[in-house]
């Protein structure tokens, strides 16, 4: 049986109770970090303009946008939530699987609700667990033993959206048989690509924009009827053979399924820029705080990562070191440690347009080279270890290596760290959400299983 049967299977048969204590409180530091970067993304290049194209489409008032009066057509609003989730870079990871699952699911998971009406709690957390599982199993068992990077998939776009699909589904309460539809219409949209990363394109936070509106519309369509391919993950010519030419883990894949939830696994972010920046920016961190080196006392500063990481966050050397953007800033291992240096820390501040111009900033990055460690080709168990290395002018030279950055699940934010970044979000915010607002969303969702109709947070937001 394809695992496509067994995933709708799972989504329909999953209750809340099955949930264990540790992913309910996970899921809930999840929705409270997206809805917090969210807000932050809604004046950056991309939502801003996505959004003016929405309001002037129109159409019917279904579900909310993040920061807007209006509501617009469930699947218009799911598209610019995600795009706003994913604009600073700032969003959940899953860091084996290669995977933003906040992203799609809870933007979705919003918008369906919204649209529905009268989903607790309970069931948006659930919707969530599943979503948030089969996205990351679908990026676990791909490829295995190949990095994730190489295969030229954004994962998060690409498996956006049957994910999406599904998890509106299950908000939308259709039976098995409509859910293996609705992924098999999900699917028949899958793209993604990684180029974008690589040109500095502003498609790069608007993938996963683009997915959560395709499996969003998915649903919608299975919902009335209409039917898509039934073996899509194992087929012939299902998304395992056609784009990964038959490389992927069946058993990681489906493993204790409804048992295991893989976002357990996921990482909140305490620095705005790629997860695979983090272990440098916590190691330059350690060797500047450490040893109380100063911006005017550096020499050189010597950067070692895996070949990944490298290819994607080192390479082309000159665009990282000189961002031509805010997009090469978001993806380049040189300018997060450029940070640390010269400010001691890593704030959205340091990926502005006014930023890459920052002489000091500049300065430091052209003291940089950065090398591979092939000991640190550590794709299959989580993060790239990644050292940094500086060289004072009065010879001395000091060094640091961190394998789990702050944020992993070694390392975990609490709710309250959490809570903490949101506020911190809402500050960036032109359209700025009062104090008793933002306490009130703090604390409704502190207390998610309890809540009888999402949209109270809905409405705070709005």
């Amino acid at each position: 049986m394809d695992a496509t049967y067994l995933f709708a299977k799972n989504f329909r048969s999953v209750a809340y109770e099955d949930l264990p204590p540790e992913v309910v409180e996970v899921t809930k530091k999840e929705v409270l970090d997206t809805l917090g970067v969210a807000i932050a993304g809604l004046s950056q290049p991309g939502p801003k303009e996505l959004l003016e194209m929405v309001l002037a489409w129109g159409g019917k008032e279904e579900s909310s946008i993040i920061g807007c009066k209006r509501k617009v057509p469930a699947p218009n609003a799911a598209q610019v939530n995600a795009t706003m989730v994913h604009a600073r870079d700032y969003d959940d990871v899953h860091e084996r699987a290669v995977m933003h699952p906040g992203v799609v699911t809870i933007p979705t998971a919003l918008a369906a609700g919204e649209l529905k009406g009268g989903l607790t709690g309970k069931e948006f957390i659930t919707a969530i667990a599943l979503g948030v599982d089969m996205i990351c199993r679908l990026g676990l068992a791909t490829r295995p033993g190949v990095s994730p990077i190489k295969t030229g998939w954004h994962f998060t776009t690409l498996y956006g959206y049957p994910t999406a699909a599904m998890t509106a589904g299950r908000i939308l309460e259709l039976n098995e048989e409509k859910l293996v539809n609705a992924f098999g219409i999900a699917y028949h949209q899958c793209s993604g690509n990684g180029q974008c990363v690589k040109d500095g394109a502003l498609t790069k936070r608007m993938g996963p924009g683009f997915s959560v509106r395709g499996g969003l519309t998915a649903a919608l369509m299975a919902e009335k009827g209409l039917t898509g391919a039934r073996n899509c993950l194992e087929g012939e010519v299902g998304l395992f053979n056609v784009y990964h030419y038959g490389g992927y883990d069946r058993r990681t894949l489906i493993h204790d399924l409804g048992k295991h939830f893989e976002g357990i696994n996921v990482s909140i972010k305490p620095y705005p820029c790629c997860r695979g920046v983090h272990p440098s920016i916590d190691a330059a961190l350690a060797v500047v705080n450490g040893n109380k080196i100063k911006p005017e006392d550096v020499k050189q500063i010597t950067i070692a990562t895996g070949a990944p990481n490298h290819d994607l966050l080192c390479t082309p050397f000159e665009q990282k070191m000189r961002p031509r953007n805010p997009v090469d800033a978001q993806f380049s291992i040189p300018w997060g440690v450029a940070a640390v240096i010269a400010r001691r820390r890593v704030t959205t501040n340091d990926y502005t347009e006014a930023a890459i111009k920052d002489k000091d900033l500049l300065g430091l990055t052209a003291m940089m080279k950065a090398e591979v460690n092939p000991d640190f080709n550590n794709f299959e168990n989580g993060m790239e270890p990644a050292r940094v290395t500086i060289t004072t002018k009065d010879g001395g030279t000091f060094s640091a290596q961190v394998g789990n950055p702050l944020g992993s699940p070694e390392r975990p934010m609490s709710f309250d760290d959490c809570a903490r970044k949101f506020e911190d979000c809402v500050s960036l915010s032109e359209n700025r959400l009062s104090v008793e607002n933002v306490e009130r969303v703090v604390d409704l969702v502190a207390g998610l299983e309890a809540i009888r109709d999402i949209r109270e947070i809905i409405s705070l937001l709005a």
